[in-house]
């Protein structure tokens, strides 16, 4: 049996998210759907991590068990060729026997992207929050600085998080400016549900003035999720990378 390690690129608007469900198309369906259509066999494929609806990716890793013989540069071709147009197989690499997805992934990168004017897109809608009032920078970069290290988040995490361990470590968070695009880079040894959606909502409050850069270290201590800002929105969302 082999186990095949693919990286997934997907426009996460018309689907559930990445995990398989009964009432919604995932990601995580059609792709077994394509190695079905490929291998003739029934096989699940595991990601790194969910992914929610109108989430996206860059590069998902993913990987599932086959005793097809294709050989495993030929498998994107393949299962692109069963795949719709907004899910494609970037790359893919034949793993040990023990090699796991998410297990074994040693951290994640994220970018968000916010659209800061005052008139939404009629392109990006679906690839960007769009943020109307003008933002200060210079405090929503002052607000990041205090992000990083490993902290108990739990007041940046949905409440609906079942995971007892909310220490996280951030290793790096940056933010770029494109023209009218912030683009926010997170990358960390792991993210909590909704973290990285509550942080960036956090920190828009923080560049429209509604919320002191300097109150986040007591955020943080604070460990309740009310005491942060409102959770942004899925489609600007971005998985980037899979560290391993």
């Amino acid at each position: 049996m082999r186990n095949i390690q693919v990286f997934v690129e997907y426009d996460g608007t018309a689907y559930c998210g990445w995990q398989k469900q009964i009432n919604g198309i995932s990601i995580q369906e059609k792709l077994m759907e394509s190695i079905y259509a490929v291998t003739k066999e029934m096989a699940k494929i595991t990601g790194s991590g969910r992914t929610d609806a109108g989430v996206h990716a860059w590069e998902q890793s993913a990987n599932f068990y086959t005793k097809s013989k294709i050989p495993v540069n030929r498998i994107p071709l393949a299962l692109n060729s069963h795949l719709p147009k907004d899910i494609r197989i970037v790359g893919a690499a034949e793993k040990d026997e023990a090699f796991h997805s998410r297990y074994h992934a040693k951290g994640k990168v994220y970018e968000y992207i916010v659209l800061n004017r005052p008139y939404a897109s009629a392109l990006d809608r679906n690839r960007s929050w769009h943020v109307r009032e003008k933002l200060d920078i210079d405090k929503i970069e002052k607000a990041m600085t205090f992000f990083i290290g490993a902290y108990d988040f739990t007041t940046f995490s949905s409440v609906k998080s079942q995971v007892r361990d909310k220490v996280r470590n951030v290793t790096g968070f940056e933010v770029t400016r494109d023209g009218f695009a912030l683009c926010f880079r997170i990358e960390g040894d792991g993210f909590l549900y909704n973290m990285v959606r509550i942080i960036i909502g956090t920190l828009i409050e923080v560049g429209r003035g509604r919320i002191d850069a300097e109150s986040i270290p007591d955020m943080i201590k604070g460990k309740n999720r009310a005491l942060s800002g409102p959770t942004a929105p899925p489609q600007g969302l971005y998985l980037k990378k899979v560290i391993y």
